[in-house]
């Protein structure tokens, strides 16, 4: 994002309007998503998946200590983008969020609503001085009452439902790639394709090193194991 030299005063603190109405931390948040991995979520029949790009930088590091997707409730999962720090604490955040509303209601939090929480405590850092956004979307999936959901959070506290999303780098390719491929009443094993070919799509011809979570009506939300994932990338080479 470009900046006018008379825009400089108005991206010095978060509760200052710039004149055309534009909260500069906020913006600043989403190009720290966009420079985030390659995070992609995608409806099927009757469930959800999200797929995550977990390159790592260096040979040293351990592959598995790096997370990208994450448990909310046995219900619901999120994938992140952006600042890993930031993404921590939502999670804790939603983790809580999704316990209490079992303890007090005796029921399990629905998709929406836990998003929403999410994004009224994401919405709150625009708000007051001395803080700053959280440089970080999720993409929400689960399956309650109303089905299979899928939401995407935005570093100023919006909230969207899709079929298909993306989040971080190379978003614009994947997306184009579900504009056209995308089709309803998928089945569990033709999303994990299409969202490896996406994925494919934004790495070029680096190798592909992925994390995948799944959930169904009939399954909790769980992370694949890494065997299983490597077939899928097979088909996909």
């Amino acid at each position: 994002m470009e900046m006018q030299p008379g825009q400089m005063a108005y991206d010095r603190a978060i509760t200052v309007f710039s004149p055309d109405g534009r909260l500069f931390q906020v913006e600043y948040a989403r190009e720290a998503v966009k420079r985030g991995s390659t995070t992609l979520g995608i409806l099927f029949k009757d469930g959800a998946v999200l797929l995550a790009d977990k390159r790592v930088s260096s040979k040293l590091a351990v592959a598995h200590s790096i997370e990208k997707i994450y448990v909310l409730d046995e219900h619901i999962g999120c994938a992140t983008s952006g600042l890993v720090a930031d993404a921590r604490v939502l999670v804790d955040y939603a983790r809580v969020i999704a316990q209490i509303n079992k303890v007090t209601y005796n029921e399990k939090i629905s998709v929406e609503m836990l998003v929403k929480r999410i994004c009224d405590y994401k919405q709150t850092y625009t708000q007051y001085g001395g803080v700053r956004p959280f440089g970080t979307s999720l993409l929400v999936a689960g399956v309650d009452e109303f089905g299979p959901q899928l939401f995407e959070t935005d570093p100023s506290g919006s909230l969207t439902g899709y079929k298909a999303a993306c989040i971080g780098a190379n978003k614009e390719k994947v997306l184009e790639y579900f504009e056209e491929n995308y089709r309803d009443e998928l089945s569990m094993e033709d999303a994990i394709v299409m969202g490896l070919k996406a994925l494919r799509e934004g790495a070029k011809d680096s190798p592909l090193s992925v994390e995948v979570g799944t959930v169904t009506k009939n399954r909790p939300f769980s992370r694949m194991p890494q065997e299983e994932v490597q077939k899928y990338l097979e088909k996909v080479k």
